[in-house]
C-alpha cells in the first residue's frame, strides 16, 4: 500500500495538469473582465481570500489523522464513532444559529468566534479524556457551521451592501476560493504526512499546526477586515447598534423575527416546489454517505500500512480531477448538461460503494480494492458537487436559498448520525455476526442509499424534462435531459 499510495499521488496530480491545461485550451478567450480589472475590487478580494484561504487550511490540516489520533489514544472504534455522531449532531444543532449569529454579534465578531472555537477544537486534541474529545468534536460541529456561512455572509454583506460592486462579480472570488480550496486540500495532505510520519510527531502534529493558522487568520479578520470596516463605517451600517443602547432589544428581537421568518420561508419553498424537494433528497442521500465515508475510510486502510496523509492527498486530488472533468463535460465542444453529470457522478458512487461491500469482506480484505474505490467516489464528488450547485440556483430562489440549504443539511446529519449509531452496535457487538462485518454492512447500506439517490435525480428530471431552467445557456436547444 506504500508505494501504491505513492503511484497513485503522482498519477493523480499528472492528470489534474493535464485535465486544467485541457480546460484552458477549450475555454475561448475572453476579454479581461471588469472586476479582474478593478483595483478596488481586487484589494477587497485579496482581503477576504487572505483570511478565508487560512480558515481553509486549518480545517484540511486536521481531516487526514482525526480517526487515527483517537485509536493512538486506545480508543475503541465504537467509541470513536460516538466521537464522530458527537460532531454531526453539534452541526445539527448550531446550523439554524450559524445564520442567525452574525445578525446579533456582527459577522466580523462572528469569524472571530470561529478562530476561537475552531482553535480550541485543536487544542483539546492533546487531551485523553473522553469528555474532553466529545466537548471538542461539539465545539468543531460550532466550528463548521460557522465556517460554511459565516466568512461567505461578511463577504456578500460588503460586496453588495458597503462596496455597491456589481454581484455578477460574486462568483469570481468564490470561484477562485474553490480553486485554491482543492490546491489546500491535497497540500494539507502533504504536510500532515510530513508532520505525523515523515518527522515521527504523531498524530496530533497536524492539529497543533492547525492552532497558528487559525491565530493568523483570526489577527488577519481583526485588523485588515477592521480596517475594511473602517474605511467604510461600521458593518452593517446603521443598523447595528451597541447592545447597551435602548434599542438593542428591540434589534435582537428583530434578528430573532428575521430568522424565524427565513426558517418559515424556507420550509415553505421545500414543501411547495417538488423539484426542491427531490434535489433536497439528492443531497440528503448523497452526502451523509460521504460524511459516514469520513469515518469509514481511515479503518479500512489504516492495518495495511499506507501513509494516510498521502492517501487523504490522492482522494481530495481525485476530487480535483472530478471538477475539472466537470468543466470541460459541460464546456461547449461536449455540451452535457448539469443532469447528466449529476446522475453520471451518483451511479459512479454507488459503482465504488457496490466495490466496497466485496473488498472489505471479513477475513478476505482487498486494500488495493478499497483504495481505488474510495478514489472513484471522490472523483464522483468532483463531479456531483458543481453539478448540484448549479441546479440549486436554478430551482431555489436566490432569497430563500440559505434557508431551504439549511433544510436540507437536516436530514443529511441525522442520516449521517443514524449511519454512524447503526455502525457502533454492529462494533459494539450487539449487531452480532462476524468480526469486521460491521463495516461492510454499513457500505452496503450506503449503496442503498446511494440508489435511492440515484431514483431521486431521474424523478426530478422526469418532472422537469422541457424546463429550461435545468439547463445551461447556450444549449437550451431542444431535446430531453434524458
Amino acid at each position: 500500500m506504500l508505494v501504491t499510495a505513492y503511484l497513485a499521488i503522482i498519477f493523480l496530480l499528472t492528470l489534474c495538469v493535464g485535465l486544467e491545461l485541457t480546460a484552458r485550451r477549450l475555454t475561448p478567450p475572453q476579454s479581461t473582465p471588469t472586476a479582474v480589472a478593478n483595483p478596488v475590487f481586487r484589494r477587497f478580494q485579496s482581503i477576504f481570500l487572505r483570511a478565508y484561504l487560512l480558515a481553509l487550511w486549518a480545517d484540511w490540516l486536521q481531516g487526514p489523522y482525526l480517526y487515527k489520533l483517537y485509536r493512538h489514544y486506545s480508543f475503541l472504534e465504537s467509541q470513536i464513532a460516538i466521537l464522530y455522531v458527537c460532531g454531526l449532531a453539534s452541526c445539527v444543532l448550531f446550523a439554524p444559529f450559524s445564520g442567525w449569529l452574525p445578525q446579533v454579534l456582527g459577522r466580523r465578531q462572528t469569524c472571530l468566534l470561529f478562530c476561537v472555537s475552531y482553535s480550541a477544537c485543536c487544542l483539546t486534541k492533546l487531551s485523553t479524556d473522553y469528555f474532553v474529545l466529545i466537548v471538542g468534536r461539539i465545539l468543531g460541529g460550532l466550528s463548521t457551521s460557522l465556517l460554511t456561512t459565516t466568512f461567505e455572509a461578511w463577504y456578500v454583506h460588503r460586496h453588495v451592501e458597503v462596496h455597491d460592486f456589481p454581484k455578477d462579480w460574486i462568483p469570481s472570488t468564490f470561484t477562485k476560493a474553490a480553486t485554491w480550496n482543492h490546491g489546500l486540500a491535497v497540500g494539507a495532505g502533504l504536510v500532515a504526512n510530513l508532520l505525523a510520519e515523515w518527522l515521527h510527531l504523531g498524530p496530533v502534529a497536524p492539529f497543533l499546526l492547525a492552532v497558528p493558522c487559525l491565530v493568523c487568520c483570526g489577527w488577519l479578520v481583526l485588523t485588515d477586515w477592521g480596517k475594511e470596516e473602517a474605511e467604510e463605517g461600521l458593518e452593517g451600517g446603521k443598523q447595528k447598534l451597541p447592545l447597551g443602547t435602548p434599542n438593542a432589544g428591540a434589534t435582537r428581537l428583530s434578528a430573532r423575527a428575521r430568522f424565524s421568518r427565513s426558517c418559515h420561508d424556507g420550509l415553505r419553498c421545500l414543501l411547495s416546489d417538488r423539484r426542491v424537494m427531490l434535489l433536497g433528497g439528492v443531497q440528503a442521500l448523497f452526502e451523509s454517505v460521504l460524511y459516514i465515508f469520513v469515518f469509514l475510510w481511515t479503518p479500512v486502510l489504516d492495518p495495511h500500512g499506507p501513509p494516510l496523509g498521502i492517501v487523504f492527498s490522492c482522494l481530495m486530488a481525485a476530487s480535483m480531477a472530478g471538477s475539472l472533468l466537470y468543466r470541460l463535460a459541460t464546456s461547449t465542444r461536449y455540451c452535457l448538461q448539469p443532469g447528466h453529470v449529476l446522475c453520471l457522478a451518483v451511479l459512479m458512487a454507488f459503482f465504488s460503494l457496490f466495490m466496497l461491500t466485496f473488498s472489505t469482506t471479513p477475513g478476505q480484505p482487498r486494500p488495493r480494492e478499497s483504495f481505488l474505490a474510495f478514489l472513484l467516489l471522490e472523483l464522483a464528488c468532483g463531479l456531483y458537487f458543481p453539478a448540484v450547485s448549479f441546479l440549486q440556483s436554478r430551482v431555489i430562489p436566490e432569497e430563500k436559498r440559505a434557508s431551504v440549504l439549511a433544510w436540507f443539511r437536516l436530514p443529511l446529519h441525522l442520516l449521517a448520525c443514524f449511519g454512524l449509531l447503526a455502525l457502533h452496535g454492529e462494533m459494539s457487538g450487539t449487531g452480532g455476526g462476524e468480526e469486521g462485518s460491521g463495516t461492510r454492512h454499513m457500505f452496503g447500506g450506503c449503496a442503498v442509499m446511494m440508489l435511492a439517490a440515484l431514483m431521486a435525480v431521474v424523478s426530478l428530471f422526469t418532472l422537469g424534462r422541457n424546463d429550461i431552467d435545468l439547463r445551461l445557456e447556450g444549449t437550451r436547444g431542444d431535446g430531453e435531459m434524458f
